[in-house]
């Protein structure tokens, strides 16, 4: 074994450090393959040396694999050599590049910033370059506009677009000059002549427009819309010429405030020619005796004498003025109803009249909102400013014959006219005749609610005694209240009234007290019976065919309780023993006492055999009475039949009696009627009206 080559080692160095050596020691004395050595008992210099040997072993080895591959080894030195030359050159290049990058991104960053700065500038300028275009185009002034305002017609479409184009200018020239600048001293003079020529032409043109509203027979609502379409002419005065402004608005303000109050004024006066000649005076109130006149049953059920004459108390064709085709219809023609010998009532021509200014005020509101361009209070102060004069004339109007008018259904007719006219104004937003609307109001209710309670206190003071003959027939008061109770409860049901409600209940009151009164004129009570009848029948038929539905505030009279008291006193002639007789049964029957009427045997056998032999003549006897008693044949039908089946009831309860054990030995019980054969019979003597 060649000998271990430990070099120049020197112990005595600062390198070699006794302390580290403990340290590896104790790390070997750690390893697994040395604590097995040490636990066998391994001879530690014969392993060493082993170790030694075969260390030596391996570097021999190596050293043979080293020289064998010496040549391979060279090769990968020179290899790598060139490729070490080679990456030398590529970082020289790369170092060339970066550097030459960094140039370049200096450059960009150079470049970005001017771009940055001349975009700034170019924005500058642009801006200033506006600001100076709109300058010097607001400063110049065309030919064209010089020409077209000094020469073309207001009308032409050119000349309002440059009007246009100069109200822009002389806005602009306020503003320069509010700023102090120069250059609108070039143009100001020449701004300023074409303004003056411009608002003289148009002053002309308007005011030749209002003048023309005066013409004869004129429709002034054609040069209305004509001045619509050049409503810029007032915007461009109203904001260059004020003075010029108000000099037209005053003047249209004149004209149209005249020709309105022409208009109506005419209007009304012929409408009141083609009023029926006879109309309603203080005479003709429900209560009042009809001595005047020749034939009361004639002037309720017949046609009037007169052909003009206009019905007070019914309502009859009248109410259709309500309808929404009627309300808003064509206007009356005066002369045209003259030549053709037409007349109206007052209602009519109060709707005519109202619809002409309903429609006239809508239309000029309009127009002023839109033309003058008025909004809120402007605006209603500047129409009552125009129909302020009309329709003050149109209140006095009013005023005058509603004093004297005691046509409540006409009155009450107009005041719903009116509630309606002001709910079409509402839906349409024009508050322009709302205050009209309550004036005439405040004028119609107190006056309605007058001839109504003039009306009740007619009949309140109704003398029967000087109501000639008695009749059972209805009497024509109470026809004359159905007729106006059923008018004024059918036009109420749409705009229901409160007070109307509280003053028909009042002459409801007044009516039943009337009936009442008249009814004990009568000597017998089936007289008075058929009296209230009739009458309570015909009041409740008319208001049954005259409103579509028995409205909450509509009259009820106590009709079948006086039928009942009728049919009583219908039966009691033919078949009052055997009623009073049942009556009597009945009442000893519930209290055990029946044996009392066992010695009433000859009462009772003449009972049996009296109805037997009598009876359809009894029956027919009533129906011919009730035929002539009468005068609905409905209601009539429905009395008949109603006493019969109350006769049946008592016939019943005779039979109930006499089928007793106290009146089982009777004689005459033989001859008693079978109920159902008696019910077959009564059916067949029943009146076919």
């Amino acid at each position: 074994m060649a000998p271990l080559q430990l070099g120049e080692l020197d112990l005595t160095t600062d390198e070699f450090i006794l302390d580290e050596v403990d340290i590896h020691i104790q790390a070997n004395l750690e390893d697994d393959l040395v604590k097995e050595a040490l636990r066998t008992g391994v001879d530690l210099r014969h392993y060493s040396k082993q170790v030694e040997t075969e260390l030596q072993r391996i570097e021999q080895a190596s050293i043979k694999d080293y020289i064998k591959e010496s040549q391979n080894i060279a090769l990968l030195h020179n290899q790598i050599t060139a490729c070490d030359s080679i990456l030398e050159r590529m970082e020289g290049m790369l170092s060339g590049f970066q550097s030459d990058l960094s140039s370049i991104s200096s450059e960009i960053q150079t470049l970005q910033q001017q771009s940055v700065s001349m975009n700034v500038r170019l924005k500058n300028r642009q801006a200033v370059r506006s600001h100076l275009s709109q300058l010097v185009d607001e400063l110049v002034v065309p030919a064209a506009m010089i020409s077209t305002v000094l020469d073309s017609p207001v009308t032409d479409q050119e000349f309002l677009e440059q009007l246009h184009e100069l109200n822009n200018k002389i806005n602009f020239t306020k503003e320069l000059s509010f700023r102090e600048t120069l250059a609108c001293n070039d143009i100001q003079d020449i701004v300023d002549r074409l303004k003056i020529k411009a608002v003289s032409k148009i002053r002309e043109f308007i005011l030749q427009k209002i003048y023309s509203f005066r013409k004869p027979m004129t429709n002034y609502q054609i040069p209305q819309n004509t001045l619509l379409k050049y409503r810029f002419f007032y915007q461009f005065l109203l904001a260059n010429e004020r003075t010029v402004a108000k000099e037209i608005r005053d003047e249209y303000v004149d004209t149209m405030s005249k020709i309105y109050y022409s208009y109506f004024k005419s209007y009304s006066g012929r409408l009141l020619k083609v009023q029926y000649e006879e109309v309603a005076d203080k005479d003709d109130l429900m209560g009042v005796e009809d001595t005047a006149k020749k034939d009361i049953l004639n002037y309720f059920f017949s046609k009037p004498s007169l052909k003009s004459r206009n019905t007070i108390f019914t309502l009859g064709q009248r109410g259709a003025l309500l309808s929404p085709a009627e309300l808003e219809g064509p206007i009356l023609i005066p002369h045209t109803a003259q030549r053709g010998d037409s007349r109206y009532p007052y209602e009519s021509l109060f709707r005519s009249q109202h619809y002409a200014l309903l429609d006239n005020g809508c239309r000029e509101f309009l127009f002023i909102s839109d033309f003058f361009m008025v909004t809120g209070n402007s605006g209603l102060d500047l129409f009552n400013s125009i129909m302020g004069k009309t329709l003050s004339m149109l209140l006095k109007s009013m005023s005058s014959y509603v004093a004297d008018c005691f046509d409540s259904i006409a009155v009450f007719l107009c005041i719903h006219i009116l509630l309606r006219y002001r709910a079409i104004t509402t839906k349409r937003g024009l508050p322009a005749l709302d205050r009209y609307w309550e004036a005439v109001l405040e004028l119609l209710w107190p006056r309605f609610e007058l001839i109504l309670e003039m009306n009740i206190h007619s009949i309140r003071n109704t003398d029967p005694q000087k109501l000639g003959l008695l009749d059972t027939r209805p009497h024509y008061i109470t026809r004359r209240y159905a007729e106006f109770s059923s008018a004024i409860v059918s036009i109420n049901q749409t705009f229901p009234n409160e007070r109307t409600h509280t003053l028909l209940a009042q002459l409801q009151v007044e009516v039943e007290n009337f009936v009442l009164k008249m009814a004990a004129e009568f000597p017998s009570r089936r007289d008075q019976l058929i009296f209230l009848i009739n009458n309570y029948d015909m009041m409740l038929s008319v208001l049954m065919v005259r409103t579509t539905s028995m409205a909450a505030d509509a009259p009820c009279f106590s009709l079948g309780t006086t039928n009942m008291e009728f049919i009583e006193e219908l039966l009691s002639p033919p078949f009052g023993g055997m009623i009073s007789f049942v009556k009597e049964a009945e009442v000893l029957m519930e209290r055990g006492q029946l044996e009392r009427l066992k010695n009433d045997e000859a009462r009772i056998n003449q009972l049996v055999r009296g109805f037997s032999s009598s009876w359809k003549h009894s029956v027919e006897a009533m129906s011919q009475e009730v035929m002539r008693s009468f005068t609905n044949f409905k209601n009539g039908t429905s009395i008949i039949q109603g006493a019969l089946t109350q006769l049946i009831q008592y016939y019943h309860g005779f039979h109930k009696v006499l089928n007793q054990p106290a009146f089982r030995s009777l004689g005459a019980r033989s001859e008693l009627i079978n109920l159902h054969h008696l019910m077959v019979e009564v059916k067949k003597h029943k009146p076919n009206f």
